[in-house]
């Protein structure tokens, strides 16, 4: 993607300090594109911002600036969307604070693809881990990417689900696309990047602070049709996301935990106050359309046939089906919600499953 003078300007007026999305707006309205707001007198910007953020404007571009996001363009997977192009997502237009523009890095289509926020503790226990990747795998497969932060715990549980499935998986970063963070997460960043999408607001260059993160949330919460919380304590960043969740209008979804886990306290206020409670990936599917559905229970993995010999119609935890059937855990959690989906079995509390055909 070539540096014309058009994201030239789009990029330098993203960039000017101490002027936000909102002064960004105002510009643009009065100005009616980034070009026109370079070429204004000190004068005519002075009616719309103040005189520090007019003279930064009238300075104009910062050539190193420019030249390193161009040497960045020239990997074929890395893109800047503006809010002027076909490709920005149309779900965040209608959010409060949209971004001017997005830093993408993978598949470009997914920005407008139907999708599903799945979000929670970065200290996740282990079953908050598998229901975390195997709600994401089902409602992968049913049609929904699924967007998450790519922090430790659930949201790289739910990358893992979605990159296992269909539609894929959308990671919105507080950092740079330039930078990965956690580094522990190289790996994921670059099956993400290969197979599904990587987004950022941030500049090449910005570091992981901490005021960036609450920030990214909207976007995570704005690209989705609804907002899953797998674990989440009283404190959890994951409520400010489903908070935001609800002021754009979306669907707000908790998985119940018990009542002596900190990381379920967060997902019980939520029900408390509205959320959908929910047992199943169908129970989320349902309620964002029955068409995703359909499309989830004629994706099953055939494995899942082989496992109802290993399943009686007494409670069965996960460790004693695994042992029996030679299976891993995680794999185990994948086809026990497929089979859930097509209604052969339910789950049970304590993490016990039971065939009931």
């Amino acid at each position: 993607m070539p540096l014309d003078a058009t994201l030239a300007s789009w990029l330098t007026l993203s960039q000017i300090p101490g002027l936000g999305n909102e002064g960004q707006r105002k510009l643009l309205q009065a100005f009616g594109s980034p070009e026109a707001i370079f070429l204004a007198s000190s004068a005519e910007l002075n009616r719309i911002v103040k005189p520090a953020i007019s003279s930064s404007i009238t300075r104009g571009f910062d050539d190193a600036t420019l030249a390193a996001t161009e040497a960045w363009l020239s990997d074929p997977l890395n893109r800047i969307v503006t809010v002027a192009d076909a490709a920005y997502p149309q779900a965040l237009l209608n959010i409060a604070d949209p971004p001017l523009l997005l830093y993408i890095k993978g598949r470009t289509e997914l920005l407008n693809a139907p999708a599903l926020a799945i979000v929670g503790s970065r200290n996740a226990s282990p079953q908050g881990l598998r229901n975390a990747e195997a709600f994401a795998l089902a409602a992968s497969d049913a049609g929904l990417s699924i967007v998450s932060g790519m922090a430790h715990g659930i949201d790289a549980a739910a990358h893992l689900g979605g990159l296992s499935g269909k539609s894929s998986s959308i990671a919105i970063v507080g950092t740079g696309l330039d930078k990965v963070y956690p580094s522990a997460h190289r790996e994921l960043a670059h099956r993400l990047a290969q197979d599904g999408l990587i987004v950022s607001e941030f500049p090449l260059g910005t570091p992981p602070l901490p005021a960036n993160f609450p920030r990214r949330n909207r976007i995570i919460s704005g690209l989705s049709l609804g907002c899953l919380v797998v674990e989440a304590s009283l404190q959890s960043g994951s409520l400010i996301t489903a908070r935001m969740a609800l002021e754009q209008g979306r669907e707000i979804f908790a998985i119940p935990g018990s009542i002596h886990s900190p990381q379920s306290k967060g997902c019980h206020a939520l029900i408390k106050q509205g959320a959908k409670l929910v047992e199943s990936a169908q129970d989320v599917l349902e309620e964002l359309g029955n068409g995703l559905v359909g499309a989830s229970t004629s994706a099953a993995p055939s494995p899942r046939h082989s496992l109802s010999d290993h399943l009686g119609f007494d409670p069965v935890d996960l460790d004693t089906l695994s042992q029996r059937s030679g299976l891993t855990v995680a794999s185990l959690s994948a086809i026990l919600l497929q089979l859930e989906l097509d209604g052969q079995i339910t789950a049970l509390p304590g993490g016990l499953y039971q065939r009931i055909v």
